[in-house]
């Protein structure tokens, strides 16, 4: 609560100092900060330097083109090390800066949590390019009574409840499993896709024979594997990202299980397959939206990534990251003119968001009363002689 106050006073102070901006009236161009949470260090950080980066690019081709006349876009990126508390942090660190007019992130949909009511006091936009878990568009009772808790988050990934249902479809009618063994992580994303995924392999008819939960941070997986082992299953399904899923997949085929790891777009990563190696082969994913590499529209951008050699995955959410912060960037156009800000503007820009659309690097960009992406496509990959290999796009019906 004292985070939230303090909040609130940050914002008043914010935009209380916008009528000294006097734009290109004096020859000099107005500074708008557009931020990024996720995670640049430790866990998850593989993910979270291609969201940085993403949205680098993005705001770099905004200053070439100037986009917004009058304007000079920059980054500044934080690092919530995949903690929601540092999340939080962040978030009210980020509403107290009054150039920040937008943010892109987080990763994780835990971190999430955390950071939506921080932003929402402020009125100031959050997409992220990531965040799966449905409760964060529609609320806690999602799956009975759909409500949007915050009007500010929005996010160009589609959700696990679509994801879930994907994979298990996939998993039970095309891969021909019938026995699986779940896996979570206990994390807000991880043990929220596992269930939804449990729940459409049973509807498909499959059958479940045994569950498990980890800890993030955990390396020895002894005893799981055993258990997986033991219990009959030909695939395993994981809820989780790809710091731990790495590692068990690794110890399940050294053990000598040679059935499939199956996880979500939390474990599509090169990185995986890197540190697996050769027990990588044969496993899935499941990730959002289809592969950035088969978009036209995404050539430039990858071409960048790879030339000025930016660390991390572009592969996993580099493209939807882009794409958050180029909804940003056409929304600050709308309000910012002649580099001049209004002092409403961060509350303008979550309006005009809310009502953007327009052609991504990634796909179509639009969002829902929710502030859910319209696009729903999601992929199947698999990896195949060290790569991961898409092997089915499409949409998932969850009704």
């Amino acid at each position: 609560m004292t985070s939230v106050l303090t909040t609130g006073a940050l914002t008043l102070t914010a935009c209380g100092s916008r009528d000294d901006n006097k734009g290109s009236d004096s020859g000099k161009k107005t500074t708008v900060v557009i931020g990024v949470d996720a995670p640049l260090t430790g866990a998850n950080s593989a993910t979270g330097l291609g969201i940085q980066y993403g949205v680098q690019i993005a705001v770099d081709d905004a200053n070439k083109k100037n986009t917004v006349p009058g304007v000079t876009f920059k980054v500044k990126a934080l690092d919530d090390k995949a903690v929601p508390a540092t999340g939080q942090q962040n978030a009210t660190a980020l509403v107290g800066n009054k150039d920040v007019l937008g943010v892109v992130g987080p990763l994780n949909s835990g971190v999430a949590t955390s950071m939506q009511q921080v932003f929402a006091t402020a009125n100031l936009v959050e997409i992220s390019p990531s965040n799966t878990a449905p409760e964060l568009t529609q609320g806690k009772n999602w799956q009975t009574s759909k409500a949007r808790p915050y009007k500010s988050y929005f996010r160009t990934a589609t959700t696990d409840a679509l994801q879930g249902g994907f994979a298990a479809d996939y998993a039970y009618n095309t891969l021909k499993k019938k026995k699986v063994y779940v896996v979570d992580d206990k994390q807000t994303y991880g043990a929220g896709l596992a269930k939804l995924f449990t729940a459409g392999f049973k509807k498909a008819g499959g059958k479940v024979v045994g569950t498990d939960h980890v800890n993030t941070g955990d390396k020895d997986f002894s005893t799981l594997v055993t258990k997986i082992k033991n219990s009959g299953a030909d695939l395993l399904y994981y809820g989780g990202q790809y710091d731990e899923s790495q590692i068990l997949t690794k110890q399940l085929k050294d053990a000598g299980a040679k059935i499939p790891l199956f996880g979500g777009d939390g474990m599509f990563s090169d990185t995986y397959i890197k540190t697996a190696g050769k027990a990588a082969e044969g496993d899935l994913s499941t990730s959002v939206g289809v592969p950035v590499t088969t978009l036209p529209a995404a050539k430039d951008f990858i071409a960048t990534y790879k030339a000025k050699k930016y660390p991390g995955d572009y592969g996993t959410y580099g493209g939807y990251s882009y794409d958050a912060a180029t909804a940003i960037i056409k929304a600050v156009a709308n309000v910012v003119k002649d580099g001049k800000v209004p002092s409403d503007a961060r509350a303008q820009i979550v309006g005009e968001v809310q009502k953007g659309k327009f052609d991504g690097i990634a796909g179509p960009v639009a969002f829902d009363e929710f502030g859910d992406t319209t696009n729903k496509q999601l992929t199947v990959y698999q990896v195949t002689k060290g790569e991961w290999k898409a092997v089915k796009s499409g949409t998932y019906d969850a009704s």
